[in-house]
């Protein structure tokens, strides 16, 4: 099937429409000008004169099912969805409050599935964790339509690009398009027939459970009120083109209640403008106002599209084929969805206490730490240094409030994105307030780190003694966490050195090889321990766990995971060819496909891409000083594990947030990012032949591939050859070259 993912976003066609054209509407409708007072702060120009980055970002990549069992790597059960992206299609600029996207179904990822064939409404909010799709807006018509409100739809009459999104309803015969801002959205529907045309404002449904929801009617033609979820509460303002004539409510405020909104029989068009607040109304009525104010969906459109492929023409690629330009493109995309934006157009955001307040900088939600420290917030690092300020601004607000700096699902992972952070000059923020809070994640119990006194005391983690576990057998994941807690010591200590606390920086460095006290020397394993040190026994490393020893792993996965201390691995084997044969097994040793857990998919022997524990193992090769056997392996992944399936739209396990799509874009470019905290990159082969870095300043770096092979020879920085495979951050910086040389 060819899919139209993109519509209007090339310069050559709107410089061919406009010769035919003549008109200056034309462009008044497809180069309108940003507006809005505030906006994503994309400083660059694009390096190639008229080319279109966004052209090359297909949202629908990740929204369909993996279904072959030799993708998978086994046979799921019946009714199992694998999870292979979980993102969704719909409009949203970078890190932006309102992602504005079509929901298929409650309670699955993204809300999205490519095989559905039925949309249930239009949700404000996403992330992909099964959480937020909030607002839900549906429009409707037809004497016949009742409740539960859906439509069905068909491919062949959907699109989907950056920041746009549309689709026609075919059961209530309207063409839905959508775009929006940081901020606001804007719905402009087309009604076939002028039959009881109605908008369902869906406000009981959401991905959590709704506790509580308000709508009224704003004089002729506006809406205002909220959805609550738990604590959170979203703010909404709505206006519409046309007079609301009356509210239809039913189970007014409690789950699964309901709006309908009744407009004339006359309107064939209707556009729909809405601001969201996490503070009020009030405020939400001022992003709309700032942001969309009243500009056509066509102009918020192409707006968005000119803060897209200004922050995507920062990586400019030539060379590679069509659809590795877009997955690259796809991916880098994907890596600035997430954190979302929560403080208002005039600085206000609700802070941990439920105070309102007003701090002079943007208000983040926390990182998906688990597992974007890996590679994602390292890009962020490098491209958007201002926003990873503000993101570890408001860690550090949330963590004043708590006394420890928020993590994620498991680890604390703060430590290596705050540390690299500041190592790579991202220094804006009280960096000793920062400092302190992560020691206390580090040293105190009850807060960022489950189990850290046992830690700081035994050295390890231990396990319960259980008989018979299974794959979701509850333990402590006592494995993961030392591994875990070992790297994050070691990024922390980096930066207790860079802030001269000798004391805590030898202590730290010390803990940072506790990964030792977890590896088996007779089975050359991470392996589980007993409280009393034993291990545990019996001891299968090729089965799967979520909570038991291993987090969402096996024993083979989690085996090479010490980014920092390769050497200090290495030894362990005594010899380099013993780790090398270790290497060979763990890409060559089949996955049992008896062995099943939903997360855990798409596998190389027993490395698995479709879940995060592993991704540095691919690089591992390096360290004996085989680049050629680790490239092999790379290739492989960025072949056949990203766009795949029957569509070609599938990826090989959960995006979670952009770090799947972020792999891709490291190991693309081929610099990766094997240990995030420290200021140095892993170089392989580009699957491009030249890449720019073009950051807004004059400096850029530029990296040249002689593509004679895919076997690595040498590495030239500014034309003279190094020693090793790392290259310094401050060629991001300060600007150069990386010349590639292949066998």
């Amino acid at each position: 099937m060819k899919l139209a993912f993109t519509a209007f976003t090339s310069t050559t066609v709107v410089n061919y429409l406009s010769k035919i054209c003549g008109t200056i509407g034309l462009f008044s409708v497809l180069l309108g000008q940003f507006s809005c007072q505030e906006q994503p702060k994309s400083v660059t120009q694009t390096p190639e004169t008229n080319v279109s980055y966004t052209e090359y970002v297909n949202p629908f990549i990740g929204t369909a099912p993996l279904t072959d069992p030799e993708q998978i790597g086994y046979t799921p059960p019946k009714d199992w969805r694998v999870w292979a992206g979980l993102v969704y299609p719909g409009s949203s600029l970078p890190n932006a409050m309102v992602q504005l996207s079509p929901i298929t179904a409650y309670s699955t990822g993204a809300g999205y599935q490519y095989e559905d064939t039925e949309i249930l409404g239009f949700t404000h909010t996403n992330k992909g964790h099964w959480n937020f799709c909030n607002i839900p807006i549906l429009p409707i018509s037809g004497e016949k339509a009742s409740y539960p409100y859906k439509s069905s739809f068909k491919h062949s009459n959907e699109k989907a690009s950056a920041a746009y999104y549309q689709v026609y309803l075919e059961d209530y015969k309207v063409n839905v398009e959508l775009s929006s801002t940081l901020r606001a959205g804007i719905h402009k529907y087309t009604f076939e027939a002028q039959d009881k045309p109605k908008i369902l404002f869906d406000l009981g449904t959401a991905n959590n459970h709704v506790d509580r929801w308000e709508l009224e009617k704003i004089g002729d033609s506006a809406v205002a009120g909220f959805q609550q979820m738990g604590r959170e509460r979203i703010y909404f303002y709505a206006n519409l083109n046309t007079p609301i004539t009356s509210l239809q409510k039913n189970n007014e405020g409690k789950s699964k209640g309901y709006t309908l909104l009744n407009i004339g029989e006359s309107t064939t068009t209707v556009v729909l403008r809405i601001g969201l607040s996490f503070v009020s109304i009030e405020n939400a009525k001022e992003n709309l106002a700032k942001e969309i104010g009243t500009r056509t969906l066509e102009e918020v459109r192409e707006s968005g599209e000119s803060v897209w492929n200004d922050l995507l023409s920062k990586i400019a690629v030539k060379g590679g084929s069509k659809k590795e330009k877009t997955l690259f493109y796809t991916s880098l995309y994907r890596t600035f969805l997430w954190p979302a934006l929560r403080s208002d157009s005039n600085g206000d955001f609700r802070n941990e206490k439920d105070s309102i307040v007003n701090k002079g900088h943007r208000y983040y939600t926390n990182p998906s730490f688990w597992d974007t420290y890996r590679n994602k917030l390292v890009l962020l690092e490098i491209l958007d240094p201002e926003l990873c300020n503000d993101i570890i601004k408001s860690l550090v607000d949330r963590g004043s409030h708590s006394g420890f700096i928020p993590t994620f699902f498991h680890g604390d992972h703060a430590a290596p994105f705050i540390s690299g952070s500041y190592l790579r000059g991202i220094k804006d923020f009280d960096v000793d307030k920062a400092y302190q809070l992560l020691l206390n994640n580090a040293y105190k119990e009850g807060g960022t780190r489950p189990f850290i006194e046992e830690y700081i005391s035994e050295g390890f983690i231990a396990d319960p003694d259980i008989e018979n576990p299974h794959v979701e057998t509850k333990g402590k994941a006592g494995v993961s966490k030392t591994l875990e807690y070992a790297y994050d010591d070691y990024a922390l200590a980096l930066l207790a050195k860079e802030l001269k606390d000798t004391t805590h920086y030898q202590d730290l460095m010390k803990r940072s090889k506790n990964y030792k006290n977890v590896f088996d020397t007779k089975t050359n394993f991470m392996r589980g321990k007993l409280e009393d040190g034993s291990w545990i026994t019996p001891f299968n490393p090729q089965y799967p766990y979520y909570e038991y020893m291993y987090r969402e792993a096996n024993a083979w996965q989690l085996s090479f995971y010490v980014p920092h201390d390769m050497e200090g691995l290495k030894s362990l084997y005594g010899s380099d060819q013993s780790f090398e044969a270790k290497l060979d097994s763990l890409f060559s040793l089949k996955w049992n496909p008896d062995h099943i857990a939903r997360n855990v998919s798409s596998f190389i022997g027993q490395y698995c891409h479709g879940n995060q524990p592993d991704h540095e193992a691919p690089f591992a090769y390096y360290f004996v000083d085989k680049p050629e056997k680790s490239q092999k392996i790379i290739d492989t992944i960025l072949s056949d594990f990203y766009g795949i399936g029957t569509e070609g739209l599938a990826l090989s396990g959960m995006d979670d947030a952009g770090e799947m799509s972020s792999w891709y874009v490291c190991s693309a470019m081929g610099l990766y990012p094997f240990s995030p905290a420290d200021t140095e990159y892993l170089v392989s082969v580009p699957i491009f032949d030249q890449i720019i870095v073009h950051k807004g300043q004059e400096q850029e770096l530029k990296i040249s591939n002689d593509m004679k092979s895919r076997s690595l020879k040498g590495i030239l920085v500014n034309d003279a050859p190094i020693d090793g495979y790392f290259i310094p951050h401050s060629l991001f910086v300060e600007g150069g070259s990386i010349s590639i040389e292949t066998k």
